[in-house]
């Protein structure tokens, strides 16, 4: 297993993240185990949670499964989507946030989470009251280390600054959805990360399943997220997606590659991704993921899977920049 520096700070995370989304619906709590032993077995010592997952459940599991082994492994957990029926059970308010880390706290039954997402950017609350009541619970030892999930890099690079000004404890960490046929990360949101020493751990590496291999213009499995829910037939529902779905997995096959291995490896292996989160209903559907790390994933090999999909525009309009720079290469 790789360790990757989180950032700027002195802690090291193993190169894939185990997400719990699952743990307390899809997977019980015997599979829940089963999955998180395997990748302590493996190595991994990361485990991203949400407060919202499941209810709570998920945290709930998640706190029986590293009680013996607490100060080996790095917890995160979120804050800010409903986590109730009152009207104030939301957001990243002051208020909100400091319910819902004790709340965590008691079900990840621990006294600290070592990183703390803010899930969204909350444009109700003044980015101040937020950045100070993440800075408050960090003087307390709540958590140790403030972080942004969904964050536009602009959203990013104003909270650093309100932090830096103020003195407070900054973003150590975001966590931006990235996969081959969601590439808006590399337009700002990476090189953001990268210029700001940044740890990026982002999440849905293969696209809803999209990328798995069992996804094609006119082929379609049984069952799957992208049948199940309606937020991901929206976020992964453009024809020009399955289209890339097709030509990736036939890329990988004809290599000798599990297409969900190598869309992980893929993720993995841009130079601002710290690690991708991969996640799982059962032992057998995580161990495609599990596969990435026996891939060799080269840079030339990168660049093809790249050209497989569209590249995102460039952040301005002078596109001809890039152009004129790779002929200059030459």
């Amino acid at each position: 297993m790789e360790y990757r520096y989180l950032g700027k700070t002195g802690v090291k995370i193993s190169s894939l993240v185990l997400g719990t989304m699952s743990f307390g619906e899809d997977a019980d709590e015997q599979t829940s185990a089963e999955m998180f032993h395997r990748c302590r077995e493996l190595g991994i010592n990361c485990f991203d949670c949400a407060n919202i997952y499941q209810g709570g459940r998920s945290e709930e599991i998640l706190g029986k499964l590293i009680a013996d082994c607490r100060d080996e492994v790095v917890v995160t957990s979120k804050v800010y989507f409903p986590a109730g029926e009152d009207i104030n059970a939301r957001g990243a308010s002051r208020r909100h946030i400091q319910q819902a880390v004790e709340a965590s706290l008691r079900r990840l039954n621990t006294e600290t989470i070592d990183v703390y997402f803010i899930h969204h950017f909350d444009d109700g609350t003044p980015l101040e009251e937020t950045l100070r009541a993440l800075d408050d619970l960090v003087r307390q030892g709540k958590i140790l280390y403030p972080a942004a999930s969904n964050f536009a890099a602009w959203q990013v690079e104003k909270a650093l600054g309100i932090s830096a000004r103020a003195g407070w404890s900054p973003f150590v960490c975001i966590q931006p959805m990235y996969n081959l046929v969601k590439r808006q990360a590399e337009v700002e949101i990476l090189p953001m990360a990268a210029a700001e020493q940044l740890g990026v751990i982002s999440y849905s590496p293969l696209g809803g399943g999209l990328l798995t291999g069992k996804y094609g213009v006119d082929r379609r499995p049984e069952q799957g997220r992208l049948l199940e829910s309606k937020r991901y037939q929206i976020r992964y529902g453009e024809l020009w997606m399955y289209e890339v779905a097709e030509r990736f997995s036939q890329y990988a096959l004809e290599r000798g590659f599990e297409p969900t291995a190598l869309a992980v490896s893929w993720t993995a292996n841009h130079p601002a991704v710290t690690a991708p989160i991969i996640g799982a209903r059962n032992l057998s559907q995580l161990s495609g993921s599990l596969k990435s790390l026996e891939i060799e994933m080269t840079p030339g090999m990168w660049q093809e899977i790249a050209s497989l999909s569209p590249a995102p525009p460039p952040a301005t309009d002078r596109s001809e920049e890039e152009a004129l720079q790779e002929t200059s290469r030459r």
